[in-house]
């Protein structure tokens, strides 16, 4: 018996946590019951876990031990591939473990074990934001208080026994802790992966492999699970990114998201975090993301399945685009895309966006016109997609990338053939656009104020300038000093009169070689829409 837990340790806890859900996760997807009935936490948990083992990877994680590299791998691997409720939280334990046992000159006994584990109960709690006994939280608190704190007995073999036994008993509790969990007949499935888990770390530190992991899918005495089901329906979507954010912005999107829905859990730290929520409007979610940093890796699965399923049209081939400009919308519709409308600053309903696509044909592109949208477009064709279309959304984070798109749209080609040229076409374009400041900020650019011009590039702010024209000027300089053949000009609301003309003659005095194409955007907040291909 080797009591350790240096860097190969972890690794082989890791992947055997990993096998071991594996092999579970039908049981415990069984069991899921709360937060909502969608049958995927032991899915969830182990991707998860699956996440943070392939993470431990390279030389570094086991040099000499490698157990401070290995548990940040374990910990960060974990916080980037999180899936679900349950999968978040399970990656705020993996950090409460790391925080304490990945110290440098960390020794692995019981004591200081005894300790991570408490220091991952509390930061598991510390990360929902309305706790519900019962659940995860309650047996990770079961399994720290059963290892005797500091003067943990046994060494670490006995204190990681103590916290898996606990863990087990507190398991068969929840059922009566939790009326959801009772009225189904069943234990929480996000506190049963957590037992699995525990299990496999047993087995790393005493060299003692169980042959099978047991998943209790009913308690004695009462109802199968699924069987009753009588609790209303929650809210309609999961909305899932991680978030590059200040840590001083995380009490304000916490307040947002908690007005916006329930099941709540946003875990990291260090400007990188990962953000769990239920919601009814999965666009507002994003665009509270949005407010206060920059989201990526979206994800919006709808948690109830309809009564009866919606049928695509079978209405053929056809171009689904979003904009919120009415001149982009005749640009869009003028090319024969079916066009969904969103509020500037917005983006629309995710219903109707299913609805739009499901109407539109079995055989359906979709353009979104930014990163948020395009989170909303993938979720609205996977339900269409359930219907049997064909549905492709190209990753189009701007309205000039997708006119690039359906600019190479044919028609008469295969469908497959017809979808990679459009995602090479709007992948070509380069996208800016210019806003004005509507208060002081520091930008990569250097600081704005109130009026001052920006000129955005893909996002990040470029320059900073005291008129529309010239900032106009100085973005096409920028963005063609790569090259460029095609130069797309789409004036909006606020653009002074005369701006397009005066650009297109500054095109051919600089860039004579490069065409310039013209059209009114009519977007009320950018004055100036530009696309370089």
């Amino acid at each position: 018996m080797g009591e350790v837990l240096d860097g190969a340790a972890v690794r082989r806890w890791s992947r055997l946590a990993a096998e071991a859900l594996g092999r579970t996760r039908a049981e415990i997807d069984a069991l899921n019951v709360f937060p909502v009935p969608d049958g995927d936490t032991g899915t969830n948990l182990h991707l998860t876990v699956l996440a943070s083992a392939d993470a431990i990877t390279g030389a570094d994680a086991l040099a000499a031990g490698g157990a401070e590299a290995a548990w940040k791998s374990l910990a960060q691997g974990a916080l980037l591939g999180a899936r679900g409720n349950s999968g978040v939280i399970l990656s705020q334990v993996f950090r409460g473990l790391a925080d304490v046992l990945g110290r440098p000159g960390a020794v692995a006994d019981g004591a200081t074990f005894a300790a991570a584990l408490e220091n991952a109960a509390v930061l598991a709690r510390r990360a929902v934001e309305h706790p519900v006994e019962g659940t995860i939280l309650s047996v990770l608190e079961a399994a720290s208080a059963a290892t005797g704190g500091a003067s943990a007995p046994g060494g670490l073999a006995g204190t990681a026994r103590a916290a898996a036994s606990g863990a087990r008993r507190a398991l068969r509790r929840t059922t009566d802790q939790l009326d959801v969990l009772a009225r189904s007949g069943v234990v929480d499935a996000g506190a049963a992966g957590l037992c699995v888990v525990l299990d496999a770390l047993v087995a790393v530190i005493t060299d003692e492999y169980p042959e099978r992991y047991e998943v209790p899918v009913r308690v004695a005495g009462r109802a199968p699970a699924g069987e009753e089901r009588p609790e209303p329906p929650g809210p309609g979507y999961e909305v899932m990114y991680l978030l590059d954010a200040p840590d001083e912005a995380m009490p304000a999107l916490r307040e947002a998201l908690d007005g916006l829905g329930d099941s709540l859990v946003v875990v990291g730290g260090d400007g990188l975090w990962n953000v769990h929520v239920h919601v009814d409007d999965a666009g507002a979610a994003i665009e509270a993301g949005l407010a206060v940093g920059r989201p990526h890796r979206l994800r919006v699965t709808f948690l109830h399945v309809p009564d009866e399923a919606p049928h695509a049209s079978g209405a053929g081939r056809a171009i689904v685009a979003v904009t919120a400009a009415d001149g982009l919308a005749a640009l869009f519709e003028a090319h024969g895309a079916r066009v969904v409308r969103r509020e500037p600053g917005a983006a629309p309903p995710l219903a109707v966006l299913a609805e739009a696509i499901l109407a539109a044909g079995d055989e359906v592109t979709v353009l979104p016109d930014g990163p948020g949208v395009l989170a909303l477009a993938e979720a609205a064709a996977e339900r269409a997609r359930d219907t049997g279309a064909r549905i492709a959304v190209v990753p189009a984070k701007a309205s000039v990338q997708g006119l690039a798109a359906l600019a190479v749209h044919d028609p008469l080609r295969r469908f497959g053939e017809d979808v990679i040229a459009m995602t090479r076409a709007a992948g070509a374009t380069r996208f800016g656009h210019l806003e004005v400041a509507a208060e002081e900020a520091v930008t990569s650019a250097g600081l704005c104020r109130p009026g001052d011009v920006l000129g955005l590039i893909e996002g990040d702010v470029a320059m900073i300038g005291a008129t529309v024209a010239e900032v106009a000027r100085r973005l096409l300089d920028r963005m063609l000093s790569g090259g460029g053949e095609l130069v797309t000009l789409i004036p909006g609301a606020p653009a002074p009169p005369g701006l397009a003309a005066d650009l297109e003659a500054h095109l051919r005095e600089r860039h004579p070689d490069v065409e310039a194409g013209v059209h009114d955007g009519g977007q009320e907040r950018c004055p100036l829409l530009v696309g370089v291909e």
